[in-house]
């Protein structure tokens, strides 16, 4: 060895010594996050809210809703005739309505006044009327005119009234134009010339028809959604009212990193909606006999980002929390419009593009989207490849903001301890001047 040559000596038991260091620090990250999880696992359970809106809700409210709308089309729907014809075209007219499946003639009245009280009362929800000129237009061959009036206060019962005076007038429209044929063609020939293009109505994914069919698999989803962001908020919420200076992160030696934090909460509600999730979209639809055409892997790939999604949402924007009821104005508001932004009960295509972009921040956007691809239309994992995308950049996105979120928390706690700890001494150094 020459002069100019350094020797380093090699100590054996300084780098295992940091090896244990590195692996008792994820050790001890394991077990904060274990305790963390633990924690609010308890705090779930006792708390009266959370557990609620957590355990309670999800199980009872999806069997109300689906219980409400079972019976997805209604028949039989009360209305009420005003016949100022006193015709037999009329009389044919309100028979055959009658014999439909979708409503009953209910009243008689002699005036629209009258009829309209029986609306006010609720005893029909709607109003077939006859002019007095109409079996004269009819008879002459002009245009005659039938109105009918229908209470919107349920789409519904508007549905069966007027589908079921479209159908008679249609009807009635095939067999005047066959009693007016001058020509000698045959009753088929009357047939092709009054109904050039003879088709089959089959529903492919609604079979029934009916309203539940259409809207439970994107309420369901939003249940997931709003239930589980009300029980992150509430818990955030109890968080800042216990803590004495509000603060998210309390001071202990457990929450003395971000993603032992961050982890440890969002396993204990990821354990709980796994059940939870699978319970709404599998058990529910099947109680009450809805479409149900999705396969267990299919929806295991599409709830896990849509939990996970949800999950880090909530704990990014639970710091607007700072009081428990705060989350109920939130997220409650917010219910109704995340529904007709996601496109199953409004198109798409008229919607704003602004609007398309807003529902892009929110996971039920993709989550109801892809659920009713595969549970509703039978797809598979391919065909809600481009919500299975936008689900997973969700995930990624807000597990950053989460994480920055929480690591501002955590310095303003250790601010307010430093605060607190200075107070403490300065109070123990005038206590030693008095002595």
């Amino acid at each position: 060895m020459t002069e100019n040559q350094s020797y380093t000596p090699h100590v054996p038991h300084l780098e295992r010594r940091k090896e244990l260091g590195f692996f008792a620090t994820i050790l001890q990250g394991l077990q904060d996050m274990c305790y963390i999880w633990a924690k609010e696992t308890r705090s779930l359970l006792t708390d009266e809210g959370v557990f609620l809106f957590c355990l309670v809700v999800p199980l009872g409210y999806p069997l109300l809703y689906s219980w409400i709308y079972n019976n997805e089309v209604v028949e039989d729907v009360p209305v009420a005739v005003v016949d100022q014809s006193h015709s037999h075209e009329s009389r044919t007219f309100i028979r055959d309505l009658d014999a439909t499946e979708g409503v009953k003639t209910a009243y008689w009245c002699n005036s629209i006044n009258e009829a309209k009280d029986l609306i006010g009362k609720q005893a029909v929800h709607g109003i077939i009327y006859f002019p007095q000129d109409y079996a004269k237009s009819l008879n002459r061959g002009e245009q005659a005119k039938v109105s009918v009036y229908c209470d919107m206060s349920l789409m519904l019962n508007y549905k069966a009234i007027y589908q079921s005076a479209q159908a008679v007038a249609t009807a009635l429209n095939t067999n005047i134009q066959k009693a007016q044929s001058t020509t000698d063609f045959t009753n088929r020939d009357d047939e092709v010339t009054t109904k050039p293009l003879d088709f089959d109505e089959v529903p492919m994914f609604n079979a029934t028809g009916g309203y539940g069919n259409a809207i439970l698999p994107g309420v369901l989803m939003l249940i997931i959604q709003q239930t589980l962001l009300l029980g992150i908020g509430l818990s955030a919420g109890t968080a800042r009212e216990n803590n004495r200076f509000q603060d998210l992160v309390p001071i202990s030696k457990h929450y003395n990193g971000i993603f032992r934090i961050v982890f440890g909460k969002a396993m204990c509600y990821f354990m709980v909606y796994c059940i939870m999730a699978a319970y709404i979209t599998l058990c529910v639809p099947r109680f009450f006999h809805f479409t149900a055409l999705s396969h267990g892997i299919d929806l295991v790939m599409l709830l896990v980002p849509y939990i996970l999604s949800i999950i880090f949402f909530g704990m990014c924007f639970s710091c607007m929390v700072r009081y428990r009821e705060n989350v109920m104005l939130l997220v409650i508001f917010t219910s109704v419009p995340l529904l007709f932004m996601s496109g199953i009960s409004w198109p798409l295509s008229n919607m704003p593009g602004v609007w398309q972009a807003v529902a892009y921040i929110f996971p039920s956007t993709f989550g109801i989207r892809g659920f009713l691809s595969i549970s509703s239309m039978g797809g598979d994992v391919h065909d809600i490849e481009p919500e299975l995308i936008g689900l997973w950049i969700q995930v990624v996105v807000y597990l950053v903001a989460t994480c920055l979120v929480y690591r501002y928390q955590i310095n303003k706690t250790h601010e307010h301890a430093k605060e607190r700890l200075g107070r403490i001494r300065e109070q123990i150094a005038l206590e030693k001047e008095k002595k």
